[in-house]
C-alpha cells in the first residue's frame, strides 16, 4: 500500500513492519524515523519537512516532532527557516571537502591508536561486518549497506579507546548522512566500497598501519569526488 514519506509525498511499497522496533520514547521514535528517512535518501537534502503530514503519519504530537527536530538542527542535519519551516540541511562542496578532511586527521589517529588493540577476535568480528556490508551491497540495500558500513568503521575507532575522540567522529559521520546514501545510490561505488574495505581489512591483519591509513584516506576521497559529480 501506498504511503507518505516523512515530506509529505507519496512513498510506494514502505512497509512498517521493515523498521526497527519503536524507541520507547515519542521523541526517541520521531528522532530515529527522521534519521532513518535522511540516510536512506527518502529526504533529500533541501527537501521540506512537512511537520503536519509527518506527525499523522507517525501518530505524534508536535511536541516530540519539536523536539526532535531541535536535535537534529543541533547536529546540522536540518535547518529552520524564518516563516518557512524545517528543511533537510545542504552542504555545499566546500562543507562536504572540510568535513571529510577533518575526518582523515581524526580517523588517522584513531585506526593508529586502535592497531595494536585489534585481537583476532577483533579482527573476526571486522569481517563479519564487511560480511555485513558486502550482501547488503549485492543486494542493493542501501539502509542495511550505510547501517553495516557504520558498524564496520565504528568497531575499529572504538578500539582506540578514545570516547571522545569517537564522539568527534560520529558528529562528523552524521552531518554527512544525508549524502552517503547518495553514494551508494550507486553500484560502482558500492563495489568500490567493498574493494577498499577488503584491502583495509588485509593491512590490518598484516600489522600494515599506514597502507590501512592510506586505504582509508582513499575510501574517503572516492566519496567526495564521486559526491561532487553527483551533486554538480
Amino acid at each position: 500500500m501506498d504511503g507518505t514519506n516523512a515530506a509529505g509525498t507519496s512513498t510506494a511499497g514502505t512497509s512498517t513492519d521493515r523498521r526497527p522496533r519503536r524507541p520507547p520514547t515519542a521523541q526517541q521514535f520521531v528522532l530515529a524515523e527522521l534519521r532513518r528517512a535522511i540516510t536512506t535518501g527518502e529526504l533529500k537534502p533541501g527537501a521540506p519537512i512537512r511537520q503536519d503530514a509527518l506527525a499523522e503519519r507517525l501518530d505524534v504530537s508536535r511536541v516530540p516532532l519539536r523536539e526532535a527536530l531541535k536535535i537534529l538542527e543541533g547536529e546540522g542535519l536540518v535547518e529552520h527557516q524564518a516563516h518557512r519551516g524545517y528543511f533537510v540541511a545542504v552542504l555545499s562542496m566546500a562543507d562536504l571537502r572540510e568535513i571529510y578532511r577533518i575526518r582523515a586527521l581524526l580517523e588517522a589517529e584513531a585506526v593508529r591508536v586502535a592497531a595494536p588493540h585489534l585481537t583476532p577476535e577483533v579482527l573476526a568480528a571486522l569481517e563479519a561486518a564487511q560480511d555485513e556490508v558486502e550482501r547488503a551491497g549485492e543486494a542493493g540495500d542501501v539502509t542495511a549497506m550505510a547501517a553495516a558500513n557504520r558498524r564496520f568503521h565504528f568497531m575499529l575507532f572504538e578500539r582506540s579507546g578514545m570516547p571522545r575522540l569517537v564522539r568527534l567522529i560520529t558528529t562528523l559521520w552524521d552531518s554527512t548522512d544525508a549524502y552517503r546514501s547518495l553514494y551508494y545510490g550507486g553500484t560502482p561505488n558500492r563495489e568500490r566500497v567493498v574493494h577498499e574495505h577488503r584491502a583495509v581489512l588485509a593491512a590490518l591483519r598484516d600489522g600494515d598501519i599506514d597502507a590501512a591509513v592510506a586505504w582509508l584516506d582513499r575510501h574517503r576521497a572516492h566519496a567526495v569526488s564521486t559526491l561532487q559529480e553527483v551533486l554538480g
